[in-house]
């Protein structure tokens, strides 16, 4: 979906959906200010939306949009690095995912060995660590093995997290928290009076993280995806029309700074 399009569907009074919707075009990449040091988001997730039509629009095929974008995630990685971001968890590959048509799937399955061959050492001389998010299940061992390596090569590294969402489903996550916690009430391990938020929290795949405080979402498409549902509850959310594979670092800042202009509630009113 183009700016104008996206425009025509936001008119009509939906000005606080307006307010999400990035500020393109109002200066160049090359001008955009860096973000301060302060009031940086702790936790930024990103969806990376767009490879297909990126390549698309350009008369390739789609895995060329994939493997382009796996350039923009070295440089967003390094570009949340270098401005203070503790936690970067991009949304490689969804549950649902396994639908699109399986030559697609298995390069998406080789890209994550790939990427690591080519970058993990530098991952690891600039104290980045990496994790992931996911289902292992259905996952080749290739893809798992290369994850792996870089999961233990960089454990104790204390800088920048770089956590992969991977056969990744905010639904069935849930759904398998409350399994879980039903399952150990049933058994009598667990009273349900003391079940609460944190509770229900330490069950997630995402338990050893904060919430994400701002979200990212490229390609113009205006929703979640089934991605953290419960973490971004009060995330602040930054839409943009570029495609994740032209996705820059001075556009990583702009929605840092455009984060940095917004006040945080949680609610309350100050």
């Amino acid at each position: 979906m183009g700016l104008d399009n996206g425009i025509q569907r936001l008119r009509g009074g939906r000005k606080m959906i307006d307010r999400l919707w990035s500020k393109r075009g109002k200066a160049s990449p090359q001008e955009a200010e860096l973000p301060s040091g302060e009031n940086v988001p702790q936790h930024v997730a990103i969806i990376m939306d767009g490879n297909g039509r990126w390549a698309q629009n350009r008369g390739l095929p789609r895995i060329a949009g994939h493997h382009t974008g796996m350039k923009a995630v070295k440089k967003v990685t390094m570009a949340a690095d270098r401005a203070g971001v503790k936690y970067l968890t991009l949304y490689a590959f969804s549950t649902e995912n396994w639908k699109r048509p399986k030559p697609e799937v298995d390069f998406l399955m080789r890209l994550p060995q790939e990427f690591l061959a080519l970058e993990l050492e530098e991952l690891i001389e600039n104290n980045v660590q990496v994790r992931m998010m996911g289902y292992r299940e259905h996952l080749p061992s290739f893809t798992i093995e290369a994850l792996e390596e870089a999961i233990e090569k960089t454990k104790e590294n204390t800088g920048l997290v770089l956590n992969f969402a991977l056969n990744y489903g905010s639904r069935a996550e849930m759904a398998d928290a409350v399994r879980s916690i039903a399952r150990e009430a049933a058994e009598g391990k667990l009273d349900p009076e003391s079940i609460d938020e944190a509770l229900f929290e330490s069950r997630l795949l995402s338990s050893d993280l904060p919430d994400p405080d701002l979200l990212i979402r490229t390609s113009g498409e205006l929703r979640l995806s089934n991605f953290m549902l419960w973490q971004l509850a009060y995330s602040e959310l930054y839409f943009t029309d570029v495609y994740w594979p032209s996705f820059t670092e001075e556009q990583f800042q702009e929605a840092i700074i455009e984060y940095q202009r917004r006040g945080r509630r949680f609610g309350g009113l100050s």
